[in-house]
């Protein structure tokens, strides 16, 4: 199966991916101080489409 994913930031969503691709390009917004998260193309195009918009992880 080749699920894409997308990285998401505060201000924009990437174009769909590999998951390497998508590993390395939040390692690289880390190094700039940016946070950054993977989802998978489904969850952004759902995202998008609704009024509740991007829950942020709150982890523990």
């Amino acid at each position: 199966m080749d699920e894409k994913y997308v990285v998401k930031t505060d201000n924009d969503y990437s174009k769909p991916m590999k998951r390497t691709e998508a590993i390395n390009m939040v390692k690289q917004y880390a190094d700039e101080g940016v946070s950054a998260y993977i989802i998978s193309e489904d969850e952004a195009k759902r995202i998008k489409n609704s009024k509740s918009g991007f829950n942020k992880p709150k982890w523990s």
